[in-house]
């Protein structure tokens, strides 16, 4: 139940977020708000603010916002409706939504930063047998603090360095041991391995494991919009590639993609971890819905903007019987692939519990 409880927040808040953006906007630009419902299906209950029907459905897991005049058929050509402002006020309104989740995410990383991220430190727990750690010396206990002249204080940023080494040049170590500073020149064993696009990769290993030794690293301000910025531009090219990859081929659907159900479990397993693994997942679907949404696929955000700059090119817009059939095709082809995605997640957590 506690995990039901989570996965509706989360999922609330995400749909929220993103309906939020389109109306804000929407009435920014003068078109009528009639509806703003989280969730579908029968009404629960409503209340009216400023013109506009707040209402919560009898199934959460969605939403919509009703703008004025949204529908060609039965716009009337009012200034307040959708279909009578420009393209460009259009696409405003249809943009809005995934750029809101895509600036919550940047918001909550920039929390997180603030709030402080449990790190690692530099402090060796383990020894790997026949590495280089193990035969230049190196003992359980030993604190790295400097590689190559460069201070370093957490974990990552070890295994950042050493990483980035694949030419087999010994680098030069700095440990603390009982007080004393000690210098190694180790050259990192270069190995192959996969990396989480499934790709052959090389990278630098010494043969080191971090001590169970947390510290909280908190940030000011400044520092956290900084290192919120570069993780939600880092997400992203990440996000992007692994879509263009699953779209040529070179990652498998079925390995490669959860839907809402394996999203749920996710979210399940994060809040048992702590609210600070739960918003950092909350951050990473914001971002993927963003960037899911502004696909150039019809019924998604990223379609109809598609619509859209045809209608600019064209100098009018698509014929409704047009946009009507494609749309039609589209969600059969949405309803397909959520049906698959749903059985693959099904599949996945079977073979994981057992």
């Amino acid at each position: 139940m506690l995990t039901a409880l989570f996965v509706f927040i989360v999922f609330s808040i995400l749909i929220i977020v993103h309906e939020l953006g389109h109306m804000f906007v929407a009435k920014k630009v003068g078109v009528g708000v009639e509806k703003f419902s989280l969730g579908f299906g029968r009404k629960l209950f409503s209340v009216n603010r400023g013109g506009t029907e707040y209402i919560m459905s009898i199934f959460p897991f969605g939403g919509y916002v009703k703008l004025a005049g949204d529908n060609p058929l039965e716009c009337k050509g009012a200034p307040e409706e959708f279909f009578s402002k420009s393209v460009f006020k259009r696409f405003l309104i249809i943009v809005s939504g995934p750029v809101t989740n895509y600036i919550f995410a940047f918001l909550i990383f920039t929390a997180i930063f603030i709030i402080g991220v449990p790190t690692r430190t530099t402090t060796v727990g383990r020894l790997l047998p026949d590495y280089p750690a193990e035969t230049h010396g190196i003992r359980e206990g030993d604190r790295i603090f400097e590689i190559e002249g460069k201070k370093v204080e957490y974990w990552d940023d070890l295994v950042a360095i050493v990483r980035k080494n694949v030419a087999e040049v010994p680098l030069r170590f700095k440990i603390e041991r009982q007080g004393k500073v000690l210098d190694f020149d180790i050259a990192p064993k270069v190995i192959k391995t996969k990396n989480i696009f499934k790709q052959e990769t090389r990278i630098g290993m010494i043969g080191i494991a971090p001590r169970e030794e947390i510290v909280l690293v908190r940030h000011n301000l400044f520092e956290a919009v900084y290192l919120g910025g570069e993780r939600l531009i880092t997400l992203s090219a990440v996000t992007c590639k692994g879509l263009w990859l699953l779209v040529t081929g070179g990652l498998p659907v079925r390995e490669s993609v959860t839907g809402p159900i394996g999203i749920a479990f996710l979210i399940g397993k994060a809040a048992k971890l702590g609210i600070l693994h739960l918003l950092v997942l909350m951050a990473h679907i914001n971002v993927a819905l963003a960037i899911f949404n502004l696909l150039p696929f019809p019924i998604l955000d990223g379609g109809h903007i598609a619509f859209l700059v045809i209608e600019k090119l064209r100098g009018k817009p698509v014929s409704l019987k047009t946009q009507e059939i494609v749309g039609q095709v589209a969600l059969y082809a949405l309803i397909a692939f959520a049906l698959f995605v749903s059985w693959n997640d099904i599949t996945k957590l079977a073979s994981f519990r057992k």
